[in-house]
């Protein structure tokens, strides 16, 4: 089910996306504790699809900032860390949830897809491709995501 979040802004965007990396300082906030990294520590035992989601849709609210050149070292290391940090914790076999037993096979390559697709969204926006960057997206939202 594809969830549609109304971003209004780039600023709104980079704040979500800070939100879900964790890196937001306002550590109290539910967006911190329930973003993307946020629900995998500690792991609710659920994948919430509504951040990834999210995530996508403020990526197109930044593709002008992409295509302008101007996208900030906060944006790349808030989607950075995202999906660096959500292969660590959940889709390395020695990562916190793996080696805990704490998530399925199935939370386990729902995750990897969802990382997945941001990473060659963000590449392919940061290599100049606009609104070809979605593409891999939108066949996962066709094809009834997770």
């Amino acid at each position: 089910m594809c969830i549609k979040t109304t971003i209004k802004s780039s600023s709104e965007a980079r704040l979500l996306l800070s939100f879900h990396s964790g890196r937001n300082p306002d550590v109290n906030n539910p967006k911190w504790t329930g973003g993307f990294l946020g629900a995998l520590r500690p792991f609710k035992k659920t994948l919430p699809e509504e951040n990834f989601h999210e995530i996508i849709n403020c990526l197109k609210a930044l593709k002008d900032d992409f295509e302008a050149e101007q996208i900030s070292r906060d944006v790349i290391a808030d989607l950075w860390g995202i999906c660096h940090l959500g292969r660590a914790w959940a889709l390395h076999k020695d990562g916190m949830l793996q080696s805990n037993n704490l998530i399925t096979q199935e939370q386990i390559q729902t995750i990897e897809d969802w990382i997945n697709i941001i990473s060659h969204t963000v590449n392919n926006l940061l290599d100049g491709q606009g609104d070809e960057a979605f593409w891999e997206y939108e066949e996962y939202v066709q094809r009834g995501g997770a």
